[in-house]
């Protein structure tokens, strides 16, 4: 099949690469042509456009940061709308939100596009490793044509529902593991400031109802003091955004999660927004008199 890539950062170059890896024929576009280099010299091809790009591929993915740039891409005067060929199939494996997502897949659907939104879950080691979990909104047909591209990317991918629903998956694993990272947080930081190994209190924890792959994985990283960004806290920050205003659109309280897009907001804004999301116990440590 031939893919093309739209967007190659932390997450969307080990993507691209494994999909290349995998036996697809690979276009590469991306605003800045030298972070298109490592996939040409592993044999991808360089197109001058999005536009261009889709005049030449049957899937076309874009990564980007967030709506505005899926909109440019998909629908600007050199976006993939401009230029996409009979049977494209545009997919947005960003993080938007569901009322984003829907709003450009029914302006690509008047121009004959169909689009599937199919955020990921699994940082930059789930890029790497092609562990990604993939959960994707959009018509069923469009999905089974895709469905060896995810493949190629994904351990986990799972069809949620229509247009949009991917992104709402999506919203409710940034709640999930955003409280998740808070709470582990919260609770070394409890431990150490208690005089107490953190290090056996989450050996402990681990064996117990606490258990959790959070406090496994993150937990570890935490005492390791590897704050090397996996999933920066600048981009945790902008789904819970994401989240939070869904819930006002929708009229939902969400608490919990308010309370922790308080705390990525005050990461940011400390200067930690470039460190991954687990530096929330930095900031906790901060807030406690600590360095």
């Amino acid at each position: 099949m031939k893919v093309g890539f739209i967007g190659l950062g932390l997450m969307g170059r080990p993507m691209a690469l494994n999909v290349l890896n995998a036996g697809h024929e690979v276009h590469v576009w991306t605003r800045r042509a030298e972070s298109m280099q490592p996939l040409v010299e592993a044999g991808a091809v360089a197109c001058t456009s999005a536009a261009a790009l889709a005049g030449v591929v049957n899937v076309a993915i874009s990564m980007v940061a967030d709506a505005p740039d899926v909109e440019q891409v998909a629908l600007g005067p050199e976006g993939v709308a401009a230029g996409a060929g009979a049977g494209l199939v545009f997919v947005d494996m960003s993080t938007i939100s569901p009322a984003a997502a829907q709003s450009i897949a029914a302006r690509l659907a008047g121009q004959g596009i169909q689009m599937l939104d199919a955020p990921v879950s699994g940082g930059e080691i789930g890029a790497i490793n092609a562990t990604l979990t993939i959960m994707v909104g959009g018509d069923a047909a469009a999905f089974e044509t895709v469905r060896p591209v995810f493949e190629a990317m994904g351990k986990t991918v799972s069809l949620i529902g229509a247009s949009g629903a991917g992104q709402v998956a999506k919203a409710c694993n940034q709640i999930l593991t955003g409280v998740g990272v808070a709470a582990v947080a919260e609770a070394l930081n409890f431990a150490t400031r208690s005089g107490v190994d953190a290090g056996r209190v989450r050996e402990a924890l681990l064996g117990g109802f606490a258990y959790s792959r959070i406090l496994e994985n993150h937990g570890q990283r935490m005492l390791d003091r590897n704050f090397k960004p996996g999933f920066k806290a600048w981009m945790h920050q902008k789904d819970m955004r994401i989240v939070l205003e869904e819930a006002h659109r929708l009229g939902l309280a969400l608490p919990s999660s308010a309370a922790t897009a308080q705390m990525f907001n005050a990461m940011v804004g400390s200067g930690l927004g470039e460190d991954d999301s687990i530096a929330m116990l930095k900031l906790l440590e901060r807030m406690s008199g600590g360095a």
